[in-house]
């Protein structure tokens, strides 16, 4: 049903689908009722933001588990209410046994450049990196929360041990993966089970989840990294092919890194760095955007539309030669973000011509989920986290109910590459879980799945925002455009 339309003052219109949600005392964002519900009770038992959005991805891991786990990887935008600003970097990792020859590439060119011969990269115990999700999540409670981590997975815990009802969503998650997770026997029990795809309301065990989530509740972070839930991971996966060991899990660390700064039309905007691409060029398109009068050209115009594909090349093309892993490759930040960097590119730029397009080299599929939480004292979290494809490796460990991430998809299995596999690298993601600040008081908060599109889809939504003056809703929903 149409709620709302929104105009232009050049007579674009569209529909909004979606009533906007408000709060005077927080507001928790997820993609699941029971994922919103897990944040809002920790905020209505008085925690924090954080709480709030620890609790959510808990609880999404149990109702959303095709798109985050605990053995993912994510970004983490927070912003305090004492003004600082922190990322937390909880990015997989290629195992330390990888090798850059360990895939085989399907072709040296064209669309199938970045898969492998048998998708070995991309399906299977060879497809998995070591996680940083749940040292990322804890890490983050510990850190700034102000509840226990047994509280904050208590929601989660609920819904894995009583169940929950299917979704339409995951349903057609399971339909389009259905080939291949039957592949896995212990997959395809909890999402096939008895040979029948799970359909929109039925009822969904998480009783094995529930023990692994309870054990951790008990145990803290170790239980995966340095305890029994590691060697068991690693036993299950030595003995098909896999190559993670308990070092790999004992060694993995988060990087807390600085955010990136940009400014556009008086607003502050702070972002994850590499080797996230969202910050540096989320900042460097909006500094070539910020001369022209995207506002008079009104949303949707030709030359609007033009503009932010022209901003969206530029990006792209910086992003595939300089943005990567900081620890392997040299990424020139403040000349990215310089608003002196693109004033030739803006020179260049010719309103009646569009330039040639540019490649992305990706391989980022599009399966991720966010959050956005916010309380009444002015702590925000932002946060994008992936098991990166639907069902992530289709790999589930036997009696954990614990899906396995397929992070190692996203590297180039030709050696020699910047994105070339090397043991503990990161890959680069198009995360970009943004905080938007105004006259030092927060204005919005925003982030997208969507894959190597999100960062693209943000800066439209920011776009939408500060220039077309656009509701929240309206800015989400808002037709975006793609080269």
């Amino acid at each position: 049903m149409t709620i709302s339309s929104w105009r232009s003052r050049a007579g674009t219109t569209f529909h909004t689908e979606k009533r906007p949600a408000s709060g005077s005392k927080g507001v928790v964002v997820t993609n699941h009722p029971l994922g919103s519900a897990a944040g809002s009770e920790m905020l209505l038992a008085g925690g924090n933001a954080i709480d709030a959005a620890i609790a959510s991805l808990f609880a999404l891991s149990v109702v959303e588990p095709m798109m985050v786990g605990i053995f993912g990887a994510g970004h983490m935008n927070v912003r305090l209410a004492n003004g600082e600003h922190h990322v937390i970097d909880g990015y997989a990792t290629a195992p330390a046994a990888s090798t850059e020859g360990m895939y085989t590439p399907i072709a040296d060119s064209g669309p199938d450049y970045l898969k492998s011969v048998d998708e070995l990269s991309s399906i299977g115990y060879l497809a998995i990196g070591v996680p940083g999700s749940l040292k990322a999540w804890t890490e983050a409670l510990e850190t700034w929360g102000t509840l226990s981590l047994s509280e904050v997975m208590e929601p989660a815990i609920r819904f894995a041990a009583r169940g929950f009802r299917a979704s339409e969503y995951l349903h057609e998650t399971i339909v389009q993966m259905e080939d291949v997770i039957r592949r896995f026997p212990e997959t395809a029990a909890t999402y096939i089970p008895k040979g029948v795809v799970l359909h929109p309301g039925d009822r969904m065990d998480r009783s094995d989840y529930a023990r692994t989530l309870r054990a951790i509740s008990e145990n803290g972070p170790d239980y995966l990294y340095n305890g029994a839930l590691g060697e068991i991971v690693c036993d299950y996966l030595s003995r098909n092919g896999g190559i993670i060991t308990t070092q790999d899990l004992a060694n993995y660390k988060t990087v807390h890194r600085k955010p990136i700064r940009g400014e556009y039309r008086g607003y502050e905007l702070f972002g994850p760095p590499p080797p996230s691409a969202a910050g540096v060029h989320i900042t460097e398109m909006l500094n070539i955007l910020e001369e022209f009068d995207i506002a008079g050209m009104g949303f949707g115009t030709a030359d609007s539309i033009h503009l932010l594909l022209e901003s969206m090349k530029k990006a792209f093309a910086d992003r595939n030669r300089y943005t990567g892993d900081p620890e392997f490759v040299e990424v020139p930040v403040d000349r990215l973000i310089s608003k002196h960097y693109v004033e030739d590119f803006i020179d260049s730029i010719d309103m009646d011509k569009a330039s040639p397009e540019i490649s992305t080299g990706s391989n980022e599929p599009d399966h991720t989920t966010h959050i956005t939480v916010a309380d009444s004292a002015g702590n925000i979290v932002s946060a994008t986290q992936t098991i990166n494809e639907l069902f992530g490796s289709k790999v589930t460990v036997p009696g954990t109910g614990m899906l396995l991430n397929n992070t190692q998809q996203m590297f180039d299995p030709h050696p020699g590459n910047a994105l070339s596999v090397q043991p503990g690298k990161r890959v680069t993601s198009s995360m970009a879980p943004m905080i938007v600040m105004k006259d030092g008081h927060p204005e919005f908060a925003v982030g997208l799945p969507g894959g190597v599109r999100i960062f693209t889809s943000v800066l439209q939504a920011i776009v939408n925002l500060i220039d077309h003056k656009m509701s929240a809703q309206e800015a989400v929903e808002a037709p975006r455009v793609w080269t």
